[in-house]
C-alpha cells in the first residue's frame, strides 16, 4: 500500500512537471507571437501610409497625395525634393516658388549709402509625378524635411471596374466598326464611320490617361517657412543724390538766359506771322487820327 502511494505521488509530480513545461512553452509561444505582432505594428506605424503602398490582388488603384507643411528653408527643400523625385524616376510638372513681401523700408546710413530692409515669407507650390511603386519612398523623403505638418492626404481610387468597362467599350466600338463596314457606301455610312472612329480615338485617349495615372502618382506639395525672414540690401542714398542735383544756379541761370533769347525770337516770329492783322490795325488807327485832326479845325471855325 505504501509502495503504491509513493508511485502515485511520483506520477502526480511528473504530470505536474510536464504540465508546467507545456504551459511555459505555450506562454513563450504566445510572447513570441505578441512580439511579432508588436514589431509588425511598429513597422506599420513607421511607414508613411498604407494607402501609399497598398496592393490588393485583382485590384488597380490610381494614387494621389497632397502635402501641406512648414520647412526651415523653402529653397533648399525645393531643390532636395526635385532631386529626390528625379532619383526615384519621376518628374516635376509645376513649381512656383515666390516670396511674399510683408514690408519694405529704406534707412539712410550716410550721405551716399542707404539700407533697404525687406521682411518677407517664402513659399512654394509644387506638383510632381513619381512611379506609383515608389510613392511611399517619396512621401517618406518629404516627411523628413518638415518642421510642422499642417495636413497630408493620400487617395487611392479603385479603377478596376472602370478599366473593365473600358475594355468592353473597346470591343463594342470595334464590333460597331465591323458592322458599319458591311453597309453600302453612302453619306450615312461615311458619317457613322467618322463618328465611330472619333469615339474610338476618345476611348484610346482615356485608356492612355488611365494607364499613365496607374503608372505614375501625382503629388501636390505646398511648403512655406514658419517665420518671416529679413533681407538687408545695401543701396544708394537716392534722397541725397536728388538734393545734390536738384538745383544748380550757374547751369539754371545759363539755361534761363538761353530760353529768354529763344522767347524773344518766338515773339518776333509771332509778330511777323500776324503782320496782316497789324497792318489793318495800323490803317484803322491812321484814319481815326486823321478824322479827329479834320474835325478839330472845323470846330474852331464854327466858334
Amino acid at each position: 500500500m505504501k509502495t503504491t502511494y509513493i508511485q502515485l505521488s511520483l506520477s502526480a509530480v511528473l504530470l505536474l512537471s510536464i504540465y508546467s513545461c507545456k504551459k511555459g512553452e505555450a506562454t513563450a509561444t504566445q510572447y513570441e507571437a505578441s512580439a511579432t505582432a508588436d514589431s509588425a505594428a511598429v513597422m506599420v506605424s513607421d511607414s508613411v501610409s498604407s494607402a501609399a503602398t497598398m496592393s490588393v490582388k485583382e485590384k488597380q488603384f490610381i494614387k494621389t497625395a497632397d502635402v501641406n507643411m512648414e520647412v526651415k528653408d523653402v529653397y533648399e527643400t525645393t531643390i532636395s525634393i526635385e532631386k529626390s523625385v528625379q532619383d526615384l524616376g519621376g518628374f516635376v510638372t509645376h513649381s512656383n516658388l515666390h516670396s511674399n513681401v510683408v514690408s519694405e523700408d529704406t534707412y539712410n546710413t550716410s550721405s551716399d549709402e542707404a539700407m533697404l530692409v525687406k521682411k518677407y515669407q517664402t513659399e512654394n507650390t509644387m506638383q510632381v509625378r513619381v512611379p506609383t511603386v515608389r510613392l511611399g519612398e517619396l512621401l517618406t523623403l518629404i516627411n523628413d524635411k518638415k518642421l510642422f505638418l499642417n495636413s497630408r492626404s493620400i487617395n487611392a481610387e479603385d479603377v478596376t471596374s472602370s478599366i473593365k468597362y473600358a475594355e468592353l467599350e473597346g470591343k463594342r466600338i470595334k464590333k460597331t466598326g465591323e458592322n458599319i463596314s458591311q453597309l453600302k457606301t453612302n453619306k450615312d455610312k461615311v458619317k457613322m464611320g467618322n463618328d465611330n472612329m472619333s469615339e474610338e480615338n476618345l476611348q484610346q485617349l482615356a485608356n492612355l490617361n488611365v494607364t499613365d495615372n496607374l503608372k505614375y502618382s501625382t503629388v501636390d506639395i505646398y511648403i512655406k517657412e514658419p517665420k518671416i525672414r529679413i533681407a538687408e540690401i545695401a543701396i544708394t542714398n537716392t534722397k541725397n543724390i536728388d538734393n545734390k542735383y536738384k538745383f544748380n544756379f550757374i547751369y539754371d541761370a545759363k539755361n534761363a538766359f538761353v530760353e529768354g533769347f529763344y522767347l524773344i525770337q518766338k515773339i518776333a516770329v509771332g509778330l511777323i506771322t500776324i503782320w496782316p492783322v497789324l497792318l489793318i490795325m495800323a490803317v484803322i488807327i491812321y484814319f481815326i487820327r486823321r478824322r479827329k485832326s479834320i474835325q478839330k479845325p472845323n470846330q474852331s471855325i464854327s466858334e
